[in-house]
């Protein structure tokens, strides 16, 4: 008896480029899909792609989302789910259900997906006949999640929409508030729909990933007493921006930088999260997490484990993941009592942003008006291995600040011996590069160049190399949210964290929200809304030499 293995699973680094259009569209012929396209002699000229594909299409499934009424579903999940349709990249016999508390047919949550997708939708207009050609695949389900005989009601609807489609894929989105993770995965698990015999069953599950590593951990243990970890995707958008993932293409499918992405050849290095929007009616989550937990524990956390991982062996989905989670647990942690110092808290009173007033954060809708959570963070990390042994990172993130903008800032040591001083003495810029993830995506390297004349004395000015996205590709990138539920159906979890990872991460956070608990708050509000933060931040860095980078 001849046994053959099971394709591998597509992996998200190797479909980077076929976002921008250069593959076929995937055949709808199950027998199709699995056909390697390349030819011998483009094996040979690039081994990162040897054995990639042309675009997959997932085998046929169905999609749970619970909270199907909220915001995240009609802004991101099927206005995505609507996009990959029309780039022919969902299977036939894929559908939606949508799963929540209020009472509503399926036409009339059609007609609120349909609106939704005509207002959040990157392909516009909406195109009636694909829209209903989509529209026909979603169900919708009411019932609240505490209760089990809504989970059998689900239950008989999948049996009805997979004994049409004759396939029994499931992935479950939980979309709802956080509370309710651990009670809709036991739910799962009792009505028996966590697993089957003969096909995949898999959940996605939202940050934020508990609040501390006790409360991380625990949901942990929860979601693995009923799924197994394989079948755990832990999200977090970031990861599936074109950009961020262009930091593993650019370091190393590029030999020109991975020998000088070290100790040796950087100074410092700057990670910089910048909203120039306030809260936005988000005032009750922000007084329970503020920046730390909203945007440091994960979303700075995993674009600072990509710029400083070692290059995995492969590029295969615990390979990355690995190299990530030794990153994380090299960082050097600050304990509690240090957490004061090594750390600069700010919270963005009134002021004025792109010539509009805005008020101030304890003037916020739910916000208490002596709230002492932050809106600005800076600190400085150390990663304590070979690479980056003595490098800084700074990180800096924060609400209500000039301008909206994603950058990791890998600044470069000054040469050895400095030939041409500045006519004022002081030594030229260093070297910089810049991988800007939002909002105009792009890499920028800054050096220094002589400026025309026939000075006797040279005078050297920086100048820039500019790459940009949407000039050399000419198409928008593809939403974060269309990567990642396409690998999630695909069974590809490089762009998902790992239950090690997750905790490491909380691992370093959480003795810094120990030690300010501990410790009398700054005077709030200590930043004006449309400055970068509070001064404090400035002498953080300076005490180093460094200033931070003018955006």
């Amino acid at each position: 008896m001849t046994v053959t293995a099971p394709p591998r699973p597509r992996l998200a680094w190797q479909a980077y480029a076929d976002w921008f259009g250069t593959a076929r569209r995937a055949s709808d012929n199950p027998s199709d899909r699995h056909n390697d396209k390349m030819t011998t002699e483009e094996r040979v000229d690039n081994p990162l792609r040897a054995g990639m594909r042309s675009q997959r299409t997932p085998e046929p499934n169905t999609l749970v989302i619970f909270g199907a009424s909220g915001d995240l579903t009609q802004r991101k999940l099927v206005p995505a789910l609507y996009d990959l349709a029309l780039e022919g990249l969902l299977p036939g016999g894929f559908s939606v259900v949508g799963m929540a508390r209020r009472p509503k047919s399926h036409s009339e949550f059609r007609s609120e997906m349909k609106d939704a997708v005509a207002r959040h939708s990157r392909t516009k207009p909406l195109q009636p006949s694909a829209w209903d050609a989509f529209a026909a695949n979603l169900h919708y389900c009411s019932a609240q999640f505490t209760d089990p005989e809504g989970y059998a009601q689900l239950a008989s609807m999948l049996e009805k929409i997979e004994s049409e489609t004759g396939c029994r894929n499931r992935l479950y989105y939980l979309a709802t508030p956080p509370n309710y993770y651990s009670e809709i995965t036991g739910r799962l698990g009792e009505a028996g729909l966590a697993s089957s015999d003969d096909c995949w069953t898999r959940i996605i599950v939202e940050k934020p990933f508990g609040h501390d590593l006790a409360s991380a951990a625990e949901l942990n243990r929860t979601l693995l007493g009923v799924f197994a970890e394989d079948q755990i995707y832990r999200i977090d958008h970031y990861l599936g921006k074109d950009t961020v993932q262009n930091i593993l293409v650019f370091r190393f499918a590029n030999g020109i930088f991975e020998p000088i992405w070290n100790r040796r050849y950087i100074d410092h290095v700057q990670i910089t999260v910048a909203e120039s929007l306030g809260v936005e009616g988000r005032g009750g989550y922000y007084e329970q997490a503020g920046v730390i937990r909203d945007i440091i524990q994960n979303h700075v956390m995993q674009l600072l484990s990509l710029a400083a991982m070692e290059p995995p062996a492969t590029f295969e989905p615990d390979a990355v993941r690995d190299e990530k989670v030794k990153v994380l647990r090299a960082v050097r942690p600050i304990p509690p009592e240090e957490a004061q110092d090594s750390t600069v808290r700010g919270q963005y009173g009134s002021g004025v942003i792109s010539g509009r007033k805005v008020v101030g954060y304890r003037e916020e809708e739910r916000v208490a008006k002596d709230s002492a959570a932050e809106t600005y963070l800076a600190l400085k990390l150390l990663i304590d291995n070979w690479r980056w042994a003595g490098v800084p990172f700074y990180i800096r993130s924060g609400k209500s600040l000039p301008k909206r903008v994603t950058e990791i800032a890998i600044i470069f040591r000054q040469p050895p011996l400095s030939l041409f001083p500045s006519t004022d003495g002081s030594r030229i810029d260093p070297n910089v590069l810049s991988i800007i993830i939002q909002p105009d995506e792009g890499i920028s390297l800054k050096f220094g160049s002589k400026v025309p004349g026939p000075q006797a004395a040279l005078r050297i000015r920086p100048v820039e190399m500019d790459f940009r996205y949407g000039t050399s590709f000419g198409v928008a990138a593809p939403d974060a949210y269309e990567r990642l539920l396409l690998d999630a159906m695909l069974g590809d979890a490089t762009l998902f964290t790992r239950r090690d990872e997750v905790e490491a991460a909380w691992a370093f956070i959480t003795p810094i929200v120990e030690g300010w608990a501990k410790a009398q708050p700054p005077r709030y509000p200590n930043y004006e809304a449309g400055t970068w933060g509070p001064d404090e931040a400035d002498e953080f860095i300076e005490r180093d030499g460094r200033k931070w980078r003018r955006l």
